[in-house]
């Protein structure tokens, strides 16, 4: 890989003229999409545009911002096209990539019956289905970032008071309570792990793989996924769906938007309040249920 990344510099050197600085955020933004690939065991030139898309919604839960993550495609674009350039690929996997739009995004959400369907896939007979189980409860019952979910800490859950204190963005901690399911499922998955053998430097960690290290991203990614496709869930979802899910809810079931925003840990209201415009069905059915004009 290395001898590619050399060759690449090079031609964005002499060929392209760019900057030494422009040369820098280019070979990075390479960088970050080799350790995507890297979690994920796939060979940079085996990238389908499904690992692709994977990628980018990985740098949105990172709290990448719409334009750094379009900066990003930029530099991936240039990188295949110069592999298709020097004759090391065949076809560009990212020809059908899409800029990520730098307006209004309204997020994918799921239903409580969705949400239900994924939950009664997951095979609770194994140790991992408990974990699984737990970790999706905890996702959609508290609203956490698969970042924030992998880090929770033992040390940092108080069941006897149902809250668990999260390491959020920028190294900010918050105070997230715990639902009754999460704490139910946790409870049977803690009684799981506490048999497991967990290597040294993991022991703190909640959610811990087969071998008892943390698990990554990748793998919280590829489980959602998998579960989806066993429910027959159609739509492109990913860990943040759930918490988007969380949000909605709350939000549909009457919750205060400055509650919610405490609870997802957002600095700014204006980053909450995304979640206003996303059920346009609700807001319709309002108006036709209760406006004057409608009413038989």
């Amino acid at each position: 890989m290395q001898p590619v990344l050399k060759e690449y510099k090079t031609f964005l050197q002499l060929e392209k003229s760019l900057s030494s600085n422009t040369v820098a955020a280019y070979l990075s933004d390479i960088e970050k999409l080799l350790v995507f690939l890297s979690d994920a065991h796939v060979d940079f030139l085996q990238v389908t545009i499904a690992h692709l898309q994977d990628f980018l919604i990985d740098l949105a839960d990172l709290g990448i911002s719409p334009r750094s993550q379009a900066r990003i495609v930029s530099g991936i674009k240039s990188f295949y096209g110069f592999l298709m350039l020097t004759n090391k690929l065949e076809e560009d996997p990212t020809e059908l990539l899409e800029l990520p739009k730098i307006g209004l995004h309204l997020p994918e959400v799921l239903s409580v019956e969705e949400i239900n369907a994924i939950v009664d896939v997951i095979d609770l007979s194994t140790p991992e289905g408990q974990r699984n189980r737990a970790m999706i409860e905890m996702m959609y019952g508290s609203g956490l970032r698969v970042s924030e979910l992998i880090d929770v800490k033992l040390s940092n859950i108080d069941l006897e008071h149902s809250f668990m204190k999260v390491d959020g963005k920028g190294s900010k901690q918050r105070l997230v309570p715990l639902s009754e399911e999460s704490e139910t499922q946790m409870k049977l998955w803690l009684l799981i792990r506490n048999e497991m053998v967990i290597r040294k430097g993991f022991e703190d960690y909640l959610f811990l793989n087969r071998c008892g290290a943390k698990l990554t991203r990748v793998m919280i990614f590829t489980i959602v996924k998998q579960l989806a496709q066993l429910a027959g869930i159609k739509k492109n979802i990913s860990p943040h769906t759930f918490r988007h899910s969380f949000a909605t809810h709350l939000l549909e079931g009457g919750a205060n938007l400055r509650v919610i925003q405490q609870l997802l840990g957002h600095e700014s209201i204006m980053t909450t309040e995304i979640y206003t415009h996303i059920d346009v069905e609700l807001l319709r059915d309002t108006v036709l249920s209760f406006h004057p004009r409608n009413k038989k």
